[in-house]
This record gives structure tokens, C-alpha cells and sequence, in this order.
């Protein structure tokens, strides 16, 4: 198992004054060596999200009540994959995936969020780093552009074709990623292809309640049935049902061919 991971800090010695220059999140370990060439991989795709306010969820006649009322919601800087996780990602840490639609450029699917999960802790052991699943907030900020949103109805555009993989063109099933055009930050498939879990348990009352200061609905459960949150619709579902403020749930132990997961890590 690799050390605590902690962080790196340089010094620079001037007129006596030994000051902090810089620091990275890399575990102690790899101060002398290269990064793991998965996590080179996985850092080569990684896109930083400076820390913002949005309007999360919306007020819209068309909103479910889970989905309402929009608020305005801040979160911090984090780093975000342009891409879901590939089964060729996946398969170099796990050795295997179980992915219904099998291609390695293709997202892994037919998982559960526990198994999403283990798969980021055995992500973690093997490269010494701190991936994540993003919140609802920080994949919602993300998915409408961040600082750069242009305010569209799917995530990078206002005519879904552009940029998913959805019921009306995937012929019911996941395709490589990357083919549809990016959003706003340059993050592809935030709408369509496959849904995405977040860390956050799903609750339908939890717009009405929960922080507007970087909200997190994370639960730690042994409970199999206990929902969990799932964002970005996918290809099984309608272009009604896609816009970046729709939040659907599935149970932390149940398979889904049609579900995914995107990587993130914290900015600091």
C-alpha cells in the first residue's frame, strides 16, 4: 500500500528567508520518480474548473420536483476529465470490466456506483493520487460550461445532436468518446453516452435544503437499494430528458448497461 499521500513543497532559500514556492498533490512517494504512466495518461486529460457561482437545477414548468427550485451555488476550483473513463482505462487498473457494449475507446458500462467506486480506490493505490467522483454541484457547474457557460439547454449546445450520444441517434448504445463536439471547458459526453454517478446520495428535497457553499449529499451506506445520484441522461434516454439540470438516481449496487463515470480530483 503507498504511503499517506501528502503534499510536495519546494523552498527557495533568499536573504536568509527559506519561503514556500510551490506545492503538488502527489503522495511523498513519487517525489523522486516519474508519475504512473496511468496516471500520466489520466492527468493528460484532466481540465481545471476555477471555482464559480451558477444557478444549479432550474424553475422550469418541465422540472421534476428533485430538480427545483434553481439556486444559486458555489463551489471550489477542481479538475475534471474531458472524458468518461474508457474500458481501456478501467481494464489497466481492474484487469477486466464487464461492460455490456465492449470497446476500449468506448466508455465502461454495466456498473454499479460501488463498483465505480472501488474501482477509484484501486486507481488510487496503484498511482498514489486522490481521484474522486465529482458531486452533483461540481458536475452540474461543469456540464453548463463553469465560468464559461453560454447558457445552453445541453451541455456545449442548444441542438442536442451536436454534442450526445441520446435515444434519438446512439441506436441504443454506448460509442467511443470524444466523437460529439465539446462544451464550453472543452468536456466531451457531459450530455448523453453514458449517465455519470456522483458521490452524492440521491435526495429529492435536497435543493430545498442543502448548502449553497459547495454542497456534498455524500452518504456512506451498507445499505444495497440506497440511491445514489446519476447526471448527463445517456443514450437510453430522450432529448427531453437530457438538459444539463436533470437528475435521475439508481440503486449503489445495481448493474446498468447504460452507466458510466467521469474522474475528478480536488485543485489543491
Amino acid at each position: 500500500m503507498p504511503s499517506p499521500t501528502v503534499k510536495r513543497a519546494a523552498f527557495i532559500t533568499i536573504s536568509g528567508l527559506t519561503l514556500l514556492a510551490a506545492t503538488t498533490w502527489f503522495n511523498k512517494d513519487l517525489f523522486a520518480s516519474e508519475p504512473h504512466p496511468v496516471m500520466k495518461q489520466i492527468e493528460s486529460d484532466m481540465v481545471l474548473v476555477e471555482g464559480g457561482s451558477f444557478e444549479m437545477g432550474s424553475s422550469l414548468t418541465a422540472a421534476s420536483k428533485a430538480e427545483s427550485p434553481a439556486r444559486t451555488v458555489s463551489v471550489d476550483s477542481f479538475y475534471i476529465s474531458k472524458f468518461e473513463v474508457t474500458q481501456s482505462l478501467f481494464e489497466s487498473v481492474m484487469g477486466s470490466s464487464m461492460s455490456y457494449f465492449s470497446d476500449p475507446d468506448v466508455p465502461v458500462n454495466n456498473l454499479s456506483w460501488q463498483q465505480a467506486n472501488y474501482f477509484i480506490e484501486q486507481l488510487n493505490t496503484l498511482t498514489g493520487a486522490n481521484y474522486r467522483l465529482p458531486t452533483e454541484a461540481e458536475w452540474e457547474f461543469a456540464a453548463k460550461g463553469g465560468n464559461k457557460s453560454q447558457n445552453y439547454t445541453y451541455s456545449g449546445s442548444n441542438n442536442i445532436e451536436d454534442v450526445a450520444w441520446y435515444a434519438g441517434n446512439a441506436n441504443n448504445r454506448a460509442h467511443p468518446v470524444g466523437q460529439k463536439q465539446p462544451n464550453e471547458l472543452g468536456l466531451y459526453d457531459m450530455t448523453g453516452n453514458v449517465g455519470e454517478f456522483v458521490i452524492d446520495a440521491y435526495d429529492e428535497g435536497f435543493y430545498r435544503y442543502g448548502s449553497n457553499d459547495n454542497p456534498n449529499n455524500a452518504q456512506d451506506t451498507n445499505i444495497g437499494l440506497a440511491h445514489k445520484s446519476v447526471r448527463g441522461g445517456s443514450f437510453a434516454y430522450d432529448e427531453d430528458l437530457s438538459e444539463s439540470y436533470r437528475r435521475d438516481f439508481a440503486s449503489q449496487n445495481i448493474i446498468m448497461a447504460d452507466m458510466g463515470l467521469r474522474l475528478v480530483r480536488d485543485a489543491n
